[in-house]
């Protein structure tokens, strides 16, 4: 079996840009998930455009320490007493922010969430890539959009992602 063809790539932060990072609507107290949609909207843009995109391509999200903020402010809530925000059961789950990606983008692949078992903010890890041909070579998608996302652990630090929408080599 050979290795997938990548079609597009993408990061964030680019090289020399500090932006925010857009909103959703929907998913609050967190960066995780605008991370991982910002960066699947620019790796798509880079390869199709406009959405939707054509075809079948699934949705690989790898991410070694998840949403962490998320976790964090359901901790909180939970250990302060209070009422945990109910959005913030739904975005804990990393296929809510696939879902959002795919309903934009008209995607019809499968949708899957890995814990990679080495994970370099900014880089798409192996373990992603291997699983992307998986689903290539079983015929599960014809593109398969594979996003690397890892939020800072401290202050001093930034959000990192990298995206790649990779085919059959």
């Amino acid at each position: 079996m050979t290795g997938p063809r990548v079609l597009a790539e993408a990061h964030w932060p680019e090289p020399g840009r500090h932006e925010p990072l857009p909103p959703i609507p929907g998913f609050t107290a967190s960066s995780f998930n605008p991370l991982v949609a910002e960066t699947a909207e620019r790796c798509l843009r880079a390869h199709h455009g406009t959405a939707p995109a054509p075809g079948r391509t699934a949705l690989l999200l790898a991410s070694a320490g998840g949403d962490r903020a998320t976790a964090r402010a359901i901790d909180d809530a939970a250990a302060s007493g209070q009422r945990v925000p109910p959005l913030l059961f739904f975005q804990s789950n990393p296929n809510a922010v696939l879902g959002h990606i795919a309903a934009r983008w008209g995607l019809t692949g499968p949708v899957v969430a890995i814990s990679p078992a080495e994970s370099v903010p900014g880089r798409v890890p192996q373990d992603a890539l291997d699983l992307a041909a998986l689903l290539l070579a079983d015929g599960d998608a014809d593109q398969v959009l594979v996003i690397a996302a890892e939020q800072a652990e401290s202050a001093d630090d930034t959000d990192r992602a990298a995206a790649v929408l990779v085919t059959t080599g």
